[in-house]
């Protein structure tokens, strides 16, 4: 398996929607590979959650990291994060 790269932007995004470097390289190692915009791939993978984000209960979390991808990396470009 190729290495993870973040940026400093993907690393405060990462915070700011709940999710963390080891639920975004469990995506990509783990999670369906869909493709993306500008030829980029998204990884989604869908967690147990079980717990309260901004004031209400969700039972799952999706972590779904775009990456691009470099014949030696995954670049990580931004993070979303859905809770159902």
């Amino acid at each position: 398996m190729k290495p993870v790269y973040f940026s400093h932007h993907v690393s405060q995004r990462m915070t700011e929607r709940g999710t963390d470097r080891q639920e975004v390289e469990d995506a990509i190692r783990r999670g369906r590979q869909v493709p993306a915009e500008k030829g980029r791939i998204a990884f989604r993978l869908n967690l147990r959650f079980e717990g309260t984000w901004k004031g209400k209960y969700y039972g799952t979390k999706q972590v779904m990291p775009i990456v691009s991808e470099k014949p030696d990396r995954y670049v990580v470009v931004t993070v979303l994060t859905f809770y159902f």
